[in-house]
């Protein structure tokens, strides 16, 4: 099975914080991850903002480890069409418009999601999604 991995659970692997071991659990759990390209930022900008600057080297490297063997899926037109339409009918906030989007693409509803965003996970349980995390 493949997982689709947000952004608040990929963090988690780099950044000692709650749920951190819960989050490393359920991610090794399944190597096989895919997320959408807007992941790559909001990582990023997660380990610099959470982090000490000398922990965001460390960190970074670890991340891009990860990130050279996750399938990314890209927000094409495709993508962004059926994000913004999520957007309209649902009333989410963009990101998590794009990410239900790219796991609805990548892995289908049935696939599993992993979030620890408590509105992704209600948002993403209402469209029918598993979800493990939140």
């Amino acid at each position: 099975m493949t997982l689709y991995v947000d952004s608040s659970a990929l963090a988690k692997r780099y950044v000692a914080e709650s749920d951190s071991d819960a989050a490393e659990a359920i991610l090794l759990a399944d190597t096989r991850w895919v997320t959408a390209g807007h992941t790559y930022v909001e990582v990023t900008l997660a380990l610099a903002r959470r982090l000490h600057e000398d922990d965001v080297p460390r960190a970074q490297e670890a991340f891009e480890r990860d990130w050279q063997r996750i399938l990314v899926v890209g927000l094409d037109d495709v993508v962004c069409r059926r994000a913004a339409a999520i957007g309209v009918v649902i009333g989410t906030r963009t990101l998590d418009a794009l990410h239900l989007a790219a796991a609805e693409r990548s892995v289908g509803r049935a696939g599993p999601l992993v979030t620890f965003d408590v509105r992704l996970a209600q948002v993403a349980r209402s469209m029918g999604f598993s979800v493990l995390g939140a």
